[in-house]
């Protein structure tokens, strides 16, 4: 069985485990054409998964950035853009003090505080929104999650700005996924149960009396 604990790190969880393999199966691929071909295969799967980044206009290098990110930037494909440089988006965040409004807002996770303060580093430009717009929908999903309760889109953008130090600030004019969206994909199925017939025993056999 395969534990969470043995497996690897991923490095853009919003896309899955699947993804992240489909990449690594691409980088060990030896013939170039074959590699570049599953190279852009991968591409179009990610579109489908993470649809936010479509708001922007050059979603289409975004997300082959993020191939690259995922690949450790080992991918050695023919890519329309320019292979991004791994020590201008790796590059380690310094160390984030928590002040009390940021402890409040823990519940979001460690791996999402990663993202948010390595995003800080991005220049502004589309694709910086293109990832704000992706993150503040993951913010809505995980708060929605958790909460029952709903919550606007003011609040999310209010918690990214807290958790970013007011460096990634959420545009509201782009409506986030909606509440009865998100509860509906996390509301658990109820099974009815079949409840016995009257006059019949468990064994399914008709009971008289005298």
């Amino acid at each position: 069985m395969d534990y969470n604990t043995t497996r690897e790190h991923m490095i853009i969880p919003e896309y899955g485990r699947n993804i992240q393999k489909m990449i690594e199966y691409t980088v060990g691929i030896e013939d170039r054409e074959k590699r570049n071909k599953s190279a852009q295969f991968v591409v179009r799967v990610m579109g489908q998964m993470n649809p936010d980044i479509k708001e922007s206009s050059d979603y289409i290098q975004t997300l082959w950035d993020h191939m690259h990110m995922i690949a450790d930037f080992k991918l050695d494909v023919d890519s329309p853009y320019p292979k991004p440089v791994k020590e201008n988006l790796m590059r380690k965040p310094d160390r984030i003090e928590y002040s009390d409004k940021k402890i409040s807002l823990r519940h979001y996770g460690k791996t999402i505080e990663n993202i948010i303060a390595k995003s800080n580093e991005f220049e502004d430009g589309e694709e910086k929104e293109a990832l704000i717009l992706s993150i503040a929908n993951y913010l809505k999903r995980s708060y929605l999650t958790w909460n029952r309760e709903s919550v606007s889109d003011a609040t999310i953008a209010k918690h990214l700005e807290e958790m970013s130090d007011g460096k990634l600030i959420f545009n509201q004019q782009t409506p986030l996924i909606s509440v009865s969206e998100v509860v509906v994909k996390n509301k658990p199925v109820n099974k009815m149960k079949k409840k016995p017939q009257k006059g019949f025993g468990s064994n399914n056999k008709k009971k008289y009396t005298k």
